[in-house]
Order: structure tokens, then C-alpha cells, then sequence
């Protein structure tokens, strides 16, 4: 019982970290000159979606690593890891470098990481990959935003 509340702990304090690490870089986007995209939400709803979502990931990656072991257990915890890593690395590179193209990119793989997370655990646990749908729904938004930045600031 103490190990796998350990292992709760762990997830939760993993999205966290990211979570705390966007505080360093999101700031006020016209600051950077920037254009604002006419589909870009109001900056109030980002905190308690991401929070909602970050409960949802955690939740997910548990699930999947109190699975008894299966082939596809240790794909999806590094997909689940991997994805993590490209969550927390896309906000210094939006807010924090101002770059939109290296965003994108990133942003891009993010996308792809979490629908390969969401087939793989869909495989050996189905509520674990349902957990991931509305991160995926708002990933592809945010992809969406992500290049519309692009488009309506072509100069950056």
C-alpha cells in the first residue's frame, strides 16, 4: 500500500512540475508585440483547464503503472513520460524563447506522442486511454493556436 501511494505521489508531483514550470514563462503575450489569434481563448481559462487536465494525465499514467505487467505497460509509461517532457519543454519555448516555429514543432509531436499514448493504453486499459481524450482535444486546439500565432505574426 505505501509503494503505491508512493507511486500516486510521483505522478501527480510530475505534472506539477510542469505545471510550475509554465509560472516562469507565461506572461502578458502583447509584452512580446504579438498579435493575438481571433481564436485564442481568454487567458482565465488556461489555469483551471490545465489544471483539470494535469488531474486527468496523472490519473491516466497511475492507472496504467498499477497495471500487472503486459508488452505494452512500459511503451505506455514512456509515452506517458515522453509527453510529459514535450509538455513541459513547449512553454519555455513559446513564452520563454518567443519562438512560434520551434513551439509548433514541438507541439507537433506532443500531439502526435499523446495519440500513440492514448492507442497504446486503449490496449491494455480503456479508462486510462479516455482520461487522455480531452488533453488530446485541447493539445489539437492549442496546435491550432499555436500556428494562427504564426499566421497573424508572420515578422516573428
Amino acid at each position: 500500500m505505501k509503494s503505491r501511494i508512493i507511486v500516486w505521489v510521483l505522478f501527480y508531483a510530475s505534472t506539477l512540475v510542469a505545471a510550475g514550470g509554465a509560472i516562469w514563462f507565461v506572461g502578458d503575450l502583447n509584452a512580446n508585440k504579438w498579435i493575438v489569434p481571433t481564436i485564442a481563448p481568454p487567458a482565465w481559462l488556461f489555469g483551471p483547464v490545465w489544471t483539470i487536465l494535469y488531474l486527468l494525465i496523472a490519473t491516466s499514467g497511475y492507472r496504467i503503472s498499477s497495471l500487472k505487467s503486459s508488452n505494452l505497460k512500459n511503451i505506455a509509461l514512456g509515452l506517458w513520460a515522453l509527453q510529459m517532457c514535450l509538455n513541459t519543454l513547449w512553454t519555455p519555448v513559446f513564452f520563454g524563447a518567443f519562438d512560434l516555429q520551434g513551439a509548433l514543432g514541438i507541439i507537433v509531436i506532443l500531439w502526435l506522442t499523446i495519440v500513440s499514448y492514448i492507442v497504446v493504453s486503449f490496449k491494455i486499459d480503456r479508462a486510462s486511454s479516455y482520461l487522455f481524450m480531452p488533453y488530446w482535444v485541447w493539445v489539437s486546439f492549442a496546435t491550432a493556436l499555436n500556428f494562427s500565432y504564426i499566421l497573424v505574426n508572420p515578422s516573428i
